[in-house]
């Protein structure tokens, strides 16, 4: 059994349901009208990871409370409506004064999806059809 199971299913249209370790539900639109695009989940996913990185960064830089962290995120897309860029603006309730760009990059670290992005990271296929 794989440690993540999805099962995604797309009646008609763009829109694309999908269940995720059997338990929570995810609708992704491609056009943006029945729920947010498959780029606007990973620039959501990209933030949700990376905060709760950050705040381990932080933990283990002695902060034990860093208060509120929101992060911003700007994503551009190219002509072909892929990603180009991820920008992220940070805003932290405590200051982290000169540690805050260790933390930062330790954040990356730490965060699943930022390792993830990488080009050599791409989906194994195989196909059945006519079923």
């Amino acid at each position: 059994m794989a440690d993540i199971e999805v099962e995604s299913t797309c009646e008609e249209g763009y829109t694309v349901e999908s269940i995720i370790n059997g338990e929570w539900q995810l609708v992704v639109d491609a056009l943006s009208e029945e729920g947010p695009s498959a780029n606007e989940v990973l620039a959501a996913d990209y933030a949700s990871c990376y905060i709760p990185a950050f705040r381990v960064a932080a933990d283990k830089h002695g902060y034990d409370d860093i208060g509120e962290v929101t992060v911003e995120v700007a994503a551009d897309l190219d002509e072909d409506d892929d990603l180009e860029a991820i920008d992220f603006h940070i805003e932290v309730e405590e200051s982290l004064g000169d540690d805050a760009w260790d933390i930062v990059e330790l954040g990356e670290d730490i965060c699943h999806v930022h390792s993830a992005l990488r080009e050599e990271l791409h989906a194994e296929i195989t196909i059945e059809s006519g079923v």
